[in-house]
Formats: C-alpha cells, structure tokens, sequence
C-alpha cells in the first residue's frame, strides 16, 4: 500500500516505522530536515521536506498515486487543508486526519465529509487517551483494558501477583476452578519476552498476562491472577488541559474528582464548566498541596500535564505520599519502560494509543479494531471473516484446522450478540468477528491474506 504520511512528530514518526517494517511503500512529509533524515537512516522510507498542506509538495511525496493519506502533523487547520488538497487535486482515495481542537470536533458533522472538508476518519489523540484512561479506572488493577465488537469483548492485561489463585498452577486449572466462566489468556509475556499459552503453561507470578473474556467476567477472572481490587472513589488529576478536562468530565459523574491546575484562567474555566469536579488551583508537585488535598486517601492519582518531567515527578511524590494507584501521562516514549513497574503504576504513551486508532484503517481486509499492545511489540485484531468454504481461508474450518501464522493465535469470536471464547472445535462463519491476537508483528501481511476472500482456494 502506498501510504503519505504528514508530520515526523511522535505520532508520525512511530506510525512509519510500524508501516515501513510491513513493505509498505512510506512517504513521510515535515518541514524538519533533521528529523527527516532521522527517520530516512532507521526506516526504509521516503521523505520530503516542505509545508504539508503545500500542492506541491503533495504532488512531490507521490499524491497523485497514493492509497491513503495520514495527516499528523501539530496543526489542525494543515492536516485539514492538505486532506482537501489530497481530495481536489488528486482524489486520493482514503484520507484520515488527527484533530484536537474541541471546536473542530464539536461540529465534526458538517464540517467534514465529501460536501465540507473530504477526511474519512478523525483521529482525536486526546479522546482516544482519555477512553484509555476511563477503561483502566473502571477495571482496578488492570495495565491495559481494550474493548472488541461494541464492547461485547474485551482484551485484559495484567500482572499476576504471588498468591493470587492461578499463579503456580497450569492454565487449564482456570476451566477447572470456574466452570461457570469462559475465558481465554491470549499471551503471556515473562520478563519482556512473549510465551504463546498452551493448557500445561504455569503463570508464574510477576508475569504481564493478556486474557480474553466477556465484558461481564473480566472482573471474575482477574480475579484469579491478582488479588481482585477494590473500586476506585477518589481521584486527583493533575493537568487542567484537553486531557484533564475530558478526564473530569468522563469520571465525575461516578467518581469524587478532583483537578490541579496552575493556570488561573484555565482554572475559571474548568471550575464554570464542570459540574461535580473539584478544581484547584496550584502545583501537583507541591507536597504541602497534596497533603491538603488529603492524597494519601486518594485512590488514582493521574498525571496529564503536557510536560512528561512534570508529570513523572508530580506521579512518583504522590505515589511515596499514599496515593494507591498512580498514572503518568508520558510523550517520551524513551521513558515509558524506565519508569512503568516502579512508583509509577502505568505509564501512558499517547501515541501508542493513538497509532491503534490508525492502524485500524490501514490494514488491508475487513478489520473493525485494531490495538497496539506492549508499547508497539504486539497487536491486537478484530477481523471480520467473509466468503464461505470455497472462497475464504477460514470460513467454515474449526478453530484447530486454521493454518495461523507463528505466534498467533485467535483468542475469540462474536457471532451476532454471542461471544465465543475460541477452542478448537468452533468452525468460523461468515460475518463472524474474529479477534486474534499477535506477538510479532512482522506477521501482520499473513494475517491479512488469511482473511481475505478469493475466488477459490484448492
């Protein structure tokens, strides 16, 4: 796939080198020479240095061929424009944009579309964030929580602790002690390297395990790998931006939030627009603060500012300070495996989050999700199986009989409104959501063709 990419940021540059290392044909756009040359000497990429909305320069990075279009850059109003420019002057075919502003947002329907501003697909990194975020709340103790198929479905990690039920024991104990639940533990991953699970597997404690499950047993199972936490009532985020904001908004209603904010005008803002939230004026590293604000008996504190120094320091005094739980907002993604484990509970890499978003709309085939998991290591896909026995891969094949490539393996299926937790016997029908799950990611091009319909298959 010939594939633009606007803006060498964090975001743009992680989004290349997730697409270069699948033979995709990558052009990268900024008007930051050195950056450009960076990712030139890492990834098999093209680049051109120049103002991305330019026509020119579209012209020049290939537009007049190009499949997809992907606007990242820092400015709204460019990843805007250049989408039109990608549509008018050379109909590029897919065209997705990231936009932040909440006023953009606001009016996304009239604004974009065929008859307005042509982008198929906003990307809002703040959004994307703060459901992150909102899902880890609402699961205490999990590192990451990751919904499929509406929300029917949903994908959980966490760290198994010493003494939790399962630990020490193989996983088809798991079947044995709940009847009543059926779940799947997708991958484990020991010390940084990924185990595919097999029935005679022994979680041992420490490890980061990703299991699959229906919405309404993931709170049972986890159980099992951890001592299941209490739910969280008081909450202390510090950073009154986008993020902040949507995070008070999203959580006051069932939680006691409170927001620190050093900015007084920010801080009139937020205080005229929540309802139930708290808002405080001050700084989150300032320990007389926290102690006012009583963080010892805070259950989340949640780190948000756009300053990731700021945010580890402020995260790692509330931590030593009583705060149960502790989550770092961190752009740096050179930061995020230094800290995460320590006083730092989760580290939270924005771009990450977003680049599942993204990825969702790039993968060849009929994917409805997709999610990027240890920080870019492995991948999670909901596929939507089409066609039938003669034409399909994987229509009407049991589970067992599915030639899945090495290191994957298909953790479930809905069917309608049915959850399946996959085993071997279950044959795939059309239209059936197939969520698998990846450990190596170069494997992504085999999953994809396993997926696609032919016209016959001997």
């Amino acid at each position: 796939m010939k594939i633009i990419i606007l803006g060498a940021g964090q975001v743009g540059g992680t989004l290349a080198a997730n697409l270069a290392s699948e033979h995709n044909d990558i052009t990268v756009v900024d008007t930051n020479s050195e950056r450009l040359h960076e990712l030139q000497d890492r990834y098999d990429i093209r680049t051109v240095s120049g103002m991305a909305s330019y026509p020119d320069v579209l012209r020049q990075a290939g537009a007049d061929d190009a499949d997809m279009l992907i606007a990242v850059t820092n400015s709204d109003e460019i990843n805007m424009v250049a989408c039109q420019v990608a549509y008018s002057l050379h109909r590029t075919p897919t065209k997705i944009a990231r936009v932040r502003s909440a006023s953009y947002l606001a009016k996304s329907k009239g604004l974009f579309g065929n008859e307005a501003f042509p982008i198929d697909v906003i990307i809002s990194p703040e959004q994307v964030v703060t459901n992150h975020i909102t899902r880890l709340i609402e699961h205490p103790g999990a590192l990451q929580v990751l919904d499929f198929a509406d929300g029917k479905l949903q994908l959980v990690a966490v760290k198994a602790y010493f003494n939790g039920p399962l630990v020490g024991r193989e996983l088809r104990y798991l079947r044995q002690h709940m009847p009543a639940v059926d779940t799947r533990v997708a991958a484990i991953f020991r010390r940084d390297r990924p185990i595919i699970p097999e029935g005679t597997t022994i979680i041992e404690a420490d490890d980061e395990v990703f299991f699959i499950a229906a919405r309404n047993h993931i709170r049972a199972v986890m159980s099992e790998l951890r001592g299941l936490e209490h739910n969280y009532k008081k909450i202390i985020i510090a950073g009154g931006g986008n993020i902040g904001e949507r995070l008070c908004e999203a959580l006051e209603g069932r939680y006691q939030v409170k927001i620190i904010e050093r900015n007084p005008g920010r801080c009139a803002f937020l205080a005229e627009k929540l309802n139930k939230t708290i808002v405080i004026r001050g700084n989150a590293s300032d320990q007389d603060l926290l102690l006012e604000e009583s963080v010892e008996d805070t259950d989340v504190f949640i780190a948000v500012t756009n300053d990731d120094e700021a945010n580890i320091m402020s995260s790692m005094l509330a931590k030593r300070l009583g705060a149960r739980k502790v989550m770092t907002l961190i752009n740096n993604p050179a930061y995020v495996d230094l800290v995460q484990g320590g006083d730092i509970d989760i580290a939270i890499s924005p771009q990450q989050a977003t680049i599942g978003s993204l990825l969702t709309h790039v993968r060849r085939g009929d994917v409805a999700n997709v999610h990027s998991l240890r920080r870019g290591a492995a991948e999670a896909i909901e596929a939507i199986a089409h066609g039938d026995e003669k034409s399909s891969k994987v229509v009407g094949k049991a589970i067992g009989e599915i030639d899945l490539p090495e290191g994957t393996t298909i953790g479930a299926i809905v069917r309608q409104d049915q959850v399946l937790i996959a085993h071997d016997d279950i044959v795939v029908e059309s239209d059936d959501h197939v969520v698998l799950f990846l450990i190596d990611k170069r494997r992504i091009q085999d999953v994809e063709r396993l997926f696609q319909v032919g016209i016959t298959f001997f």
